[in-house]
This record gives structure tokens, sequence and C-alpha cells, in this order.
């Protein structure tokens, strides 16, 4: 009896979960704890009119109840015969207006604040896809810095072979990196469906809608690692596409900022450039993990009844005008979605490991896709 007493506890600890680092805590009931002067308002503001509602509620049920227990028939009390008061006119008609003023001015100036994103240290443009954001830094330190922000949780948690960690699907493969103190103007869109970026602790909330631009802005007040996610239910995957904002000091964002521009020019792709097969297929290895991996597996056989599966599909054997068309259009009334927004080399180099891979290798026709290609398809 020890023995299992011991080993349900050893369970028990193993299984515990830990507040999430800059995201929800466990068990919280309270809005997560700001890090901008916005955040910290709206809290203010959520507990003044919840202390105001519950003082309402209370004056008008202990009236009511009161006049319930204390006029009622069997003490005798015969009902008033009057039909107007100008005195109650007055006052249910004066305290209401004075209620509601009272909340709505911190509230307007509160909202008003939210609205003005001028003056803004550095620009982000914030781009929802199915199912993963796009950051490209405009204006400010950084200007030119680009990437696509992927969720980190490992596949095993997801399907429950493994434990599920602190940050499960609160966790990316690059977050948002900021520095501490400074006005960041963020403009959403999206390529495909509305979307929405939220990170509570910021007190933001912007849909990102096809065709049209959106801000918001943010100046977090301390350093660390706040989470987020879409708020806006974009498809199957919708649960899958958090937000991670890096905020650090000057010093470690300059340096970061060399860093991404020091990979960008190592990794920048001549779209003239004649490919090697073996060159387009190991680039579209990556490609392919990072992108496609979720909906059609990594061996390729897709989820049935939703994604098709890519080892034998038709389309991929077949002229390769066919899966590129595919890939820079998606497939309208399905779950596939444009891939347009990867660059030529991307796309080359992952339709060409698509038709190398699994059993497809050596099946289908033209199985090299150039950059070319893909530039005479836009």
């Amino acid at each position: 009896m020890g023995a299992v007493l011991v080993n349900l506890l050893a369970c028990g600890t193993a299984l515990a979960v830990n507040d999430s680092v800059g995201g929800p805590k466990v068990n919280e009931l309270n809005l997560q704890d700001p890090v901008t002067v916005i955040a910290a308002d709206i809290q203010w503001l959520h507990w003044m009119m919840l202390a105001i509602c519950l003082v309402i509620f209370l004056g008008v049920f202990s009236v009511m109840f009161y006049s319930i227990w204390a006029h009622r028939k069997s003490r005798g009390v015969k009902p008033a015969t009057f039909h107007e008061s100008i005195g109650v006119e007055i006052a249910w008609t004066v305290i209401p207006f004075i209620i509601v003023i009272g909340m709505a001015l911190p509230a307007t100036k509160t909202v008003v604040a939210m609205k003005d994103t001028t003056n803004a240290d550095l620009t982000v443009k914030a781009t929802g896809y199915q199912w993963k954001w796009g950051y490209d830094y405009l204006n400010g330190e950084g200007e030119g810095i680009s990437f696509l922000s992927n969720l980190a949780t490992p596949a095993e948690q997801i399907a429950g072979r493994e434990p599920k960690g602190d940050n499960y699907l609160l966790e990316v493969d690059n977050p948002l990196v900021v520095p501490v103190n400074k006005k960041i103007r963020v403009i959403t869109t999206a390529n495909d469906v509305i979307h929405s970026w939220m990170v509570p602790a910021f007190g933001v909330k912007q849909d990102a809608i096809p065709g049209f631009v959106r801000d918001t802005w943010f100046r977090a007040e301390k350093t660390g690692e706040f989470r987020g996610q879409c708020a806006e239910l974009c498809g199957k995957d919708h649960a899958y596409m958090p937000i991670v904002v890096k905020v650090v000091s000057q010093e470690d964002y300059t340096k970061w900022v060399g860093e991404q521009q020091a990979k960008m020019a190592a990794l920048a792709d001549d779209p003239n450039k004649v490919w090697t097969p073996d060159e387009l297929v190991a680039r579209g290895e990556k490609v392919y993990a990072s992108n496609c991996v979720a909906c059609h597996q990594a061996n390729g056989k897709g989820v049935p009844g939703t994604f098709p599966a890519l080892d034998g599909d038709a389309v991929v054997l077949g002229p390769k005008a066919g899966q590129i068309e595919t890939e820079l259009k998606g497939r309208p009334g399905t779950a596939m979605a444009s891939f347009a927004h990867l660059s030529d080399v991307e796309l080359a180099a992952v339709v060409t490991y698509i038709r190398h891979a699994w059993s497809n290798q050596g099946k289908g026709q033209d199985p090299v896709v150039q950059p070319q290609d893909i530039k005479a398809a836009r």
C-alpha cells in the first residue's frame, strides 16, 4: 500500500503544471500581470467597473428584498395609490447618468490612448497565415528583418505521447524581439482569413484582416517573454498559432539586430541561380518541415478527409505547373492555403523535395523545379 502511495505521489509531481512564463498562470482568475501602461489601465477599469456593478447589485436587491419583507401583505400593509413621484423620476435619471459618465470618462481616455500609434520608435508588420505569424520590421532599428514564427510545441506533446510542457501551445521557434521602454507600432494584416494578434500582458488585441491594414501599439516596461495567441477562429489549427514577444534591453536588441542581419545576408538566395537537384531537395526538406508537415505529415500521408496524401498524389506526379499553381493560389473551398508569401527559391525547393520524397522519386514528370519556374508562374 505504501509503495502505491509513493508511486501516485511521484506521478502527481511529474505531471504538475507550473505557471507559463509570460503567459497564463495555473488557476488564474485575474487578468495577466500588466507590463504596459495601457494594460494597467485596462486592469484598473476592469476592477473599477466590477466594483460599481457590485454596489449597484447590492443596493438594488437590498432595497427590493427589504421592500418585499417590510411591506408584505401578511403584516397588513396596504399598497400606496400614487402614480408619479418627481423625486423618484429625477433620482433614477440623474444617478445612472452620473454612474455612466463616471465609467465612460476613464474608459474613453484609455481607448483614445490605445489608438494613438504616432511617434513610434519601431514599426513591425504582423501578418497572419494559416497557421503562423510573419513579422516584417518596417521602420526603426532592424528595418528589413523578416521571418516567420511557427508553433514550437513538439508533435509528441500534441499527440499525447509525451507530458505537456509549461508553455504548451504557447511557444514558437522565432519570437518577435523588441527593445524595452520603446513604443512599438504593430501593423496587422492577413494572407488568407481573419486572424487576431493578442498579447494580454500588453493590453493589445487587434484583428488582422485580409486586404486591410490595422494598427496598434505597446511599450513594454520590463524585459522578458510574453505570450499570446490568435484570438480569432481561423480554421482547424487556430489553437496552434501562438504569439511570443521577447522584450530585451536596448543593448541586447542592437546585438540581436546585428545577428539577424548577418544571418539574412548569409541565407540570401539568388533567384536567378540554377540549383542542382540535391541543393533543392536539401533546402526543400527544411521548408517542408516548417510549413507543410503539420498538415501533410512527415511521411506525406496527409490527414484523411482534410489534407490529401502527397505520397503518390496525381498532381505531384503530374506536370509541375499544376503543383506550382496549387502552392501559389491554394485550393479555394479547402483547407489548402496559398503559400505565395514564400520566396521563389523556397517554393521551388519544396516542390522539388516533394517530387523526390517517399515513393514519388523517379515516378513523376518534371522532377526538378527551378526558381525561375516559380517566378514565371506568379
